[in-house]
């Protein structure tokens, strides 16, 4: 066997994947967040998200103002994969993809906020959404790398 060759195919063939993959997200970020600018979300994101932007985030005002944009986040959801909720099993139902989209989404969410930070929303929403130990520490890893 020729191994330099055989590593050559195998670095080849790591970065092709790793091209994939980095179609992959960014695609997604083109894409992000477009059933925003429809109805039924238009409408009430455009009356609510200025408010929500002056709350902090996990507070109980920010979850009431949640509420009111129950119909758009429905819609969201269901059509949008970067939010746990729109699977059955939560973040459990996501892939690598999904969960790296719903990362950076958390990331610029907590920029637009006056108070925002990405430390604090993933304490937050470590339990919001049940993440596992492993997860939560690869996630917070992660943002203490954006936050270099």
């Amino acid at each position: 066997m020729n191994t330099k060759a055989e590593t050559m195919r195998h670095m080849m063939r790591v970065n092709e994947l790793c091209q994939m993959a980095s179609w992959e997200i960014s695609r997604r970020g083109v894409v992000h967040d477009r059933s925003k600018l429809e109805s039924p979300e238009a409408e009430l994101f455009e009356e609510h998200t200025e408010k929500l932007a002056g709350l902090s985030y996990g507070s109980p005002e920010y979850q009431q103002s949640l509420e009111l944009l129950g119909p758009a986040l429905e819609h969201h959801y269901a059509n949008n994969r970067h939010h746990s909720e729109h699977f059955p099993e939560g973040v459990d139902g996501m892939n690598l993809f999904d969960v790296l989209e719903m990362f950076v989404d958390w990331v610029a969410a907590g920029e637009r906020q006056n108070n925002g930070n990405i430390l604090k929303s993933l304490e937050i929403n470590k339990k919001r959404y049940k993440l596992s130990p492993q997860l939560y520490r690869i996630l917070k890893n992660t943002a203490e790398q954006f936050l270099k």
